[in-house]
C-alpha cells in the first residue's frame, strides 16, 4: 500500500491547483492521439493520470510535438512534471526518477547501401539523420566522431530525410524504424542497437528534493505493481520493455 504524500510534497507539485503533465507526442512508444478523438492517450498519460489521483487533483496535459520543447516546459516551470529520456544533456534544473521504460535505438539504411553494421555508421563522408533535440541527437553529438548528424524536425523529417538522400543513415526507436523498413522494401533496419533509452519521469529541481524522492518512489511503485506493464499491453506497445527496480540492470 502507498504511503499518504505530504501536504508539501502536494503543494510543490501543484502550484497551480492542478498536476501540469508535459506530454512529448513525437515518442509514439509513450504518447500518440486516439484516432476517434484526438485526445492525448499513452503510456505517459496513464502515469500522470494515476499520479494526480495520488496527489488527490486535476491532471492538466501541456503537449508538445517534439522532447526538446517538453523538456524546457518543465525546465521552467511550465510544466510540474514530464517524460523523458535520461540524459546529462538534460539534467541542468531537472531532477530525474529512475527509468520506467527501457527502449532501444537504431539505425536504417537503404536497402542497397553498403553499411551492414552499427559499427560502420560513423564512418567519414557518411551523414545521420536525427531528431533535433531527441535522446538520439543528444547521445550521438558525445558518441559521433567522423559522421556529420543531420538534425531534422521530428521522426518524419527524420524519414523525409534519407528517403531524399540528404543522409545515408536514419536514427530513431527502433520500433518506428523496423514499421518503416517493413513498408518499404527500399529500406533496411541495421541488426541490434546502439543506444538503449532510459525514459524516466522529471520535475523541476526547485520544487524540492522531498517531491523529488516522492515522484521516484512513485515510478517504483508502478513498475513493480505492475502497471507500467499493464500500460504497454493496453497500447499494443511492442519495442519496450519495463525497466527493472531502480534502473538498468547490472
Amino acid at each position: 500500500m502507498s504511503t499518504p504524500l505530504s501536504p508539501t510534497v502536494v503543494s510543490a507539485f501543484t502550484p497551480t491547483g492542478a498536476l501540469r503533465a508535459s506530454i512529448n507526442l513525437g515518442n509514439p512508444i509513450l504518447a500518440g492521439r486516439d484516432a476517434a478523438t484526438g485526445e492525448p492517450v499513452g503510456v505517459s498519460i496513464d502515469l500522470a493520470r494515476a499520479f494526480a489521483d495520488r496527489l488527490g487533483v486535476a491532471v492538466e496535459l501541456v503537449v508538445f510535438e517534439k522532447a526538446a520543447a517538453s523538456v524546457d516546459a518543465v525546465r521552467n516551470d511550465k510544466a510540474d512534471i514530464g517524460f523523458f529520456a535520461i540524459d546529462p544533456a538534460r539534467s541542468e534544473g531537472l531532477r530525474f526518477t529512475a527509468p520506467y521504460v527501457l527502449i532501444e535505438g537504431s539505425y536504417l539504411v537503404p536497402a542497397g547501401s553498403a553499411i551492414r553494421d552499427n559499427d560502420e555508421v560513423d564512418r567519414d563522408g557518411q551523414r545521420i539523420a536525427v531528431g533535433s533535440g531527441s535522446a538520439y541527437d543528444l547521445f550521438l553529438t558525445r558518441e559521433i566522431r567522423q559522421a556529420r548528424i543531420v538534425r531534422v524536425q521530428g521522426a518524419q523529417g527524420v524519414m523525409e530525410c534519407l528517403r531524399a538522400g540528404q543522409a545515408e543513415v536514419a536514427a530513431g526507436i527502433r520500433q518506428v524504424l523496423e514499421a518503416e523498413a517493413a513498408r518499404d522494401a527500399g529500406l533496411r533496419l541495421l541488426p541490434g542497437r546502439f543506444m538503449v533509452i532510459q525514459q524516466a519521469m522529471g520535475t523541476p529541481a526547485s520544487r524540492g528534493p522531498e517531491a523529488a524522492a516522492a515522484l521516484a518512489a512513485f515510478v517504483e511503485e508502478m513498475k513493480a505493481s505492475g502497471f507500467v506493464a499493464d500500460a504497454l499491453a493496453r497500447h499494443r506497445i511492442q519495442g519496450a520493455s519495463v525497466a527493472p527496480a531502480g534502473g538498468l540492470p547490472a
